[in-house]
């Protein structure tokens, strides 16, 4: 795999973690995973592995830190209640080399007194990174004190992290946040991509709340079960699930192999005339094992079609669900296995992709592309745009391709669209993606817990904005679209491919723009 041209960010040590389980089409998410220099709190060395952007501070931004810092001292020390602990703050710039020990009102109850530990963390990791220098025009350092203070007479954790959690609201920026250690772990993968489990996805619908099924893992216990996507899950073990979010669901679902779980489900797939007439019978309850489950973020098949001309020829479908860590190298091997088969033309389908890791889609953008071209532009917190450049990469293939998105294809997705998009190699089809155009670290927290922060900006390789704004097909996909195709002519071997590729119109329409580029062959 070619390298990657960028001065401030380390992108081929990734950390351990992947939105593929939990994460799909509920907060999309680009993650760059960091090796950290070391900074303390609480005399203690963080657990993370992040490096931030740098940022080229003069002396002079620095004493006024210091100085801002020597300030918070005095203004928390006079508001002190009941008794004091100390934090010290190693800072690690040359301009702020001296430690700090910050005084501030300490919980008499020790649950509580840990997660002012976690406060003081989570502070000063969005005060050294996050990618708005102003904190939502606001005094940042005020914030540690007033939400002490709030935390004081708390008696729950729970509670306190509320304020945790009530503290990053106020940043304007809903990729920041604190998630617990439970959740943390639902997040993560294991290297060798188990989990343990029953193969459902599944995430929160936006204006119901109802949780849905988003897809089930070939051959496990739900898949076997007849679990369908867009089946809804309305209970777990008994348990009504209104109002539970998609993570919470999946860490109720999951499990030690062994055991097993119950879940009642409602099939919403069906058409409403006939819902209406068997809505009794269209709920059911099934027992569910665990098991090893072994998730691949990669489905690939042949699809066979005929061009107006008459030839026929193979177009690989590749779709990707997710950026994980083994994204690229299962991309690789499914395109190796089907330049075996003799595929003529591609198909990417990032449709419904949230996104995941950052660097994931950096080496799926380099499969396809050669060259030193310019995969993403990244702009830190001073405004510094950094863009991100293959060295001297090599494709696997030159065939035609197309890439399928939607308004679900967000954060990684939209880069390696952009990316593929920007440089010619690749015209995007469908509808307008969701339009994240930030980056988060993620840094484990002492208590296990995980905070995400927004660490930059980005940009396409043709400097398009996409936060807020997202990315434009080329061609809209739609019904008419796949009528007029229809009567044109092109039509494939349905015989061979899956019901669910036969019905899909953006397919269809992905393969009548296939027919209009000329092959470029295999990469050499």
């Amino acid at each position: 795999m070619a390298a990657l041209r960028q001065p401030n960010l380390d992108l081929n040590n990734p950390c351990p973690i992947s939105s593929i389980y939990t994460k799909i089409h509920h907060t999309p998410t680009s993650i760059v995973c960091y090796k950290r220099r070391i900074s303390c709190f609480n005399g203690y060395r963080s657990k993370s592995k992040r490096l931030p952007l740098k940022t080229k501070a003069s002396t002079q931004d620095g004493n006024e830190s210091v100085e801002s810092n020597k300030k918070l001292v005095s203004s928390i020390a006079k508001g002190l209640i009941g008794f004091a602990a100390a934090v010290s703050v190693c800072l690690d710039s040359p301009a702020m080399a001296e430690s700090l020990t910050i005084a501030f009102p300490a919980s008499r109850t020790h649950e509580v007194n840990a997660v002012q530990r976690t406060l003081v963390e989570t502070w000063g990791l969005i005060r050294e990174t996050f990618v708005d220098p102003t904190f939502n025009h606001q005094d940042w350092d005020s914030k540690l004190q007033q939400t002490m203070v709030e935390m004081l007479p708390l008696r729950t954790a729970d509670a306190a992290y509320s304020k945790i959690r009530g503290m990053l609201s106020t940043l304007g920026d809903p990729f920041t946040r604190i998630i617990s250690p439970k959740e943390y772990q639902s997040f993560r993968i294991g290297s060798d991509g188990n989990v343990q489990g029953v193969g459902l996805f599944v995430n929160s619908e936006p204006t119901t709340g109802h949780l849905i099924v988003l897809s089930c893992v070939e051959g496990s216990p739900a898949a076997r079960a007849g679990i369908h996507v867009g089946d809804e899950l309305v209970e777990i073990n008994g348990e009504r699930l209104n109002g539970i979010s998609g993570e919470a669901a999946a860490q109720k679902l999951r499990g030690h192999v062994g055991t097993s779980v119950s879940v009642k489900v409602h099939n919403v797939s069906l058409p409403t005339r006939i819902l209406i007439q068997i809505c009794a019978k269209n709920f059911r309850e099934v027992r569910l094992p665990r098991e090893f489950i072994k998730l691949s973020p990669i489905s690939s098949s042949i699809i066979p079609h005929r061009t107006p001309d008459g030839h026929v020829s193979k177009t690989g479908y590749v779709k990707l669900l997710a950026f994980s860590q083994t994204a690229a190298a299962d991309m690789e091997h499914a395109i190796h296995e089907l330049e075996n088969q003799g595929v003529e033309s591609y198909i990417l389908d990032l449709r419904n992709n949230p996104g995941g890791l950052v660097k994931a889609g950096l080496d799926v953008a380099q499969i396809w592309l050669d060259g030193d071209e310019t995969l993403v532009n990244t702009i830190d917190r001073d405004g510094n745009m950094l863009p991100i450049n293959m060295i001297n990469g090599h494709a696997l293939t030159r065939d035609p391709l197309v890439v399928l998105v939607n308004e679900r294809s967000a954060s990684a997705s939209e880069i390696l669209a952009g990316a593929l998009h920007d440089n010619g190699r690749a015209k995007l089809i469908g509808n307008k993606t969701f339009g994240k155009g930030k980056i988060q670290s993620v840094t484990e927290l002492h208590d296990g817990s995980a905070l995400f922060i927004t660490v930059a900006k980005y940009l396409s390789p043709a400097l398009h904005d996409i936060d807020q704004v997202g990315i434009t097909p080329d061609v809209q996909c739609t019904t008419g679209m796949l009528n007029s195709s229809k009567e044109s002519g092109f039509m494939r071997k349905k015989s061979s491919v899956s019901s669910s590729l036969e019905g899909d119109s953006c397919i269809l329409v992905a393969e009548h723009e296939l027919d209009s580029q000329e092959p470029k062959g295999s990469a050499s």
